[in-house]
């Protein structure tokens, strides 16, 4: 289901080009998509959704390639909901959801990317990172739980990743969900006020904000020197969820429908199997009789 040049031309405003400098207060976090209100792109949303599962199947059917999306955000920014609301449609079979928590013992003995990489989807799999090898430039730079140049290393280590997983025919979505701190606020006042939501309520929630400049530093950094032609950043704008679902969900359905995924040749003799089949009815009926 392709899209207008309109949602296009406003899905690339969203995208970090290679080398760009990125300064988080110049992109919005409440920006609508052109020529959509709410309803117009909830509607669009439930239709690409529809689209999502088509291009899943294919994708398996396929199976010569892999996606691979991945999701960043502040507390509250809606990794949880961005998985629960766009991939509402796609097959569980074909899907593989990573939460990358912080590191035990056992990862912490190898090296940052171990981990990541044993979770990478294999071939006509749909993987969806819910944070990720990022958080290796981020929360360890702000609480300074390594040194710098340890750190700045791993920019490197992470583009010479991501391109052995793109030659190895891994595509790459990254998503930052780009929330204010007023709407992180509110959010956190519906976890507080709904007593189904304050399991999620943490203390780390309110002391985190107190890093938001140093968080958001080290994002602008991590988008900078990782977003790339074959694994681009996504600046999402997510105080809307409803902008925030069809962003994604159009980007993906872009990627998918840009991947020339093919239903494989039959590689049966089907006049052969149909006699088959023709003689299987016949016996089934002359049982039933």
């Amino acid at each position: 289901m392709a899209g207008s040049q309109e949602e296009r031309d406003w899905l690339e405003t969203l995208r970090v080009k290679p080398g760009q400098k990125v300064d988080l207060s110049a992109w919005p976090t409440a920006d609508k998509p052109n020529g959509h209100d709410k309803d117009a792109a909830e509607a669009r949303t439930a239709e690409v959704t529809q689209s999502l599962a088509q291009l899943q199947f294919l994708l398996y059917a396929d199976a010569r390639s892999s996606l691979l999306v991945v999701l960043q955000g502040l507390d509250a920014a809606g990794k949880d909901g961005t998985i629960r609301k766009v991939m509402s449609g796609l097959n569980p079979q074909g899907v593989k959801v990573t939460s990358f928590k912080q590191p035990t013992a056992q990862d912490l003995a190898h090296d940052f990317l171990w981990r990541v990489h044993k979770a990478v989807p294999g071939k006509g799999e749909v993987g969806i990172f819910n944070r990720s090898h990022y958080e290796d430039v981020l929360v360890v730079r702000v609480h300074e739980l390594v040194e710098e140049k340890v750190w700045r290393a791993r920019y490197d280590h992470i583009n010479a990743f991501e391109q052995l997983l793109t030659a190895s025919g891994t595509r790459i979505l990254k998503f930052f969900l780009h929330i204010s701190p007023e709407e992180q606020l509110e959010r956190f006042a519906v976890r507080l006020n709904d007593p189904t939501r304050q399991w999620k309520i943490s203390e780390a929630d309110y002391t985190e904000r107190k890093h938001w400049d140093a968080y958001t530093k080290a994002y602008e950094d991590a988008l900078e020197r990782t977003s790339t032609k074959d694994a681009p950043w996504y600046v999402i704008p997510a105080d809307r969820k409803w902008v925030r679902n069809f962003a994604i969900a159009r980007i993906i359905e872009e990627t998918l429908l840009s991947m020339d995924l093919k239903t494989p040749k039959v590689s049966v003799d089907l006049e052969d199997i149909r006699r088959h089949y023709h003689a299987a009815v016949a016996a089934a009926g002359a049982d039933a009789r």
